[in-house]
């Protein structure tokens, strides 16, 4: 990891394949899914209390809900979630006519809409798409064929919409209307080669570079709104998964890793595997935005 980048472990938690960290400002947690377990974690960033939900199916992703709690997205369906009374309240069913699929990713708009994309599980086929959910839980489907599908995050100026699949590696984008919801025509941002590993979750900084857990390729990567490759920045771990800012002043990356089929002997030379990540990167986030349904 080159100089002057500190990090921290802040959750020894293991995960077998952490993904979506979601900072939510109103409580000062940070909260974050193991996929396979499957569970939802909680971490109460200045004390580090932690607690951890089971789910009664696979959970793909985590954002907060403006109304309170959070919004998980299981393997079929998106789920209001009470934290305090830890109890699931279904939403929107999506794909329940093709049962190999799953939801893996999902993030906010500005105006409140959920993001979230599906796949067929460990992205074998491209069944999956990228669908869009209002605030009246009206469902929208963007784009199919999509093997699996991440890095779904937002320009600053709320007029760009970025995406990957990341089986074929590129960072693509899209004009984005934040009023009407409304997608452009795709192109491509980052190539595939721009960065080792895969590109798997991302977020977008203050001065809109866009951070992009680099799966199997050991590594965060900042992009500029051109595609530019600025800053590359080297993990203890061979399996990052994405990425969010948050705490005071949204000045801390977190990053959520894998334990998902490393062998015995890269577990022994990985031992944060797994771990939630703290990363000091000189650099202040954005807020997130919550679910407005």
């Amino acid at each position: 990891m080159p100089s002057g980048t500190r990090f921290e472990v802040v959750a020894d938690s293991r995960d077998i394949l952490g993904e979506s960290p979601t900072w939510s400002g109103t409580t000062g947690c940070l909260y974050w899914v193991d996929l396979r377990r499957p569970c939802l974690h909680q971490l109460h960033v200045a004390s580090g209390r932690k607690a951890t939900w089971p789910m009664p199916k696979v959970i793909g992703a985590v954002v907060s809900r403006q109304s309170g709690g959070v919004v998980v997205a299981l393997k079929d369906g998106l789920h209001a979630f009470d934290p305090d009374r830890s109890r699931l309240v279904p939403l929107v069913q999506l794909e329940f006519d093709l049962p190999h699929n799953r939801l893996n990713e999902a993030k906010c708009d500005a105006a409140g809409r959920i993001w979230c994309g599906s796949m067929w599980d460990y992205g074998l086929h491209p069944t999956g798409s990228l669908y869009r959910v209002d605030g009246d839980l009206s469902l929208t489907r963007i784009r199919g064929d999509v093997c699996v599908a991440n890095a779904i995050s937002f320009s600053p100026d709320n007029r760009t919409i970025y995406f990957a699949d990341s089986r074929k590696g590129q960072i693509e984008q899209a004009a984005f209307d934040i009023r009407t919801g409304n997608v452009g025509p795709w192109s491509v941002l980052v190539d595939g080669d721009a960065a080792p590993g895969v590109p798997d979750g991302a977020t977008v900084d203050a001065e809109g570079f866009i951070w992009n857990a680099r799966y199997k390729g050991g590594c965060l990567a900042r992009f500029a709104p051109d595609g530019r490759l600025d800053r590359l920045i080297d993990l203890p771990v061979s399996q990052p998964t994405s990425c969010a800012f948050g705490g005071p002043g949204l000045r801390t990356l977190f990053v959520t890793t894998a334990t998902q089929k490393l062998s015995e002997s890269e577990l022994q030379s990985q031992p944060l595997a797994g771990s939630l990540l703290a990363l000091d990167v000189c650099v202040a986030g954005r807020l997130e935005p919550a679910f407005a349904g």
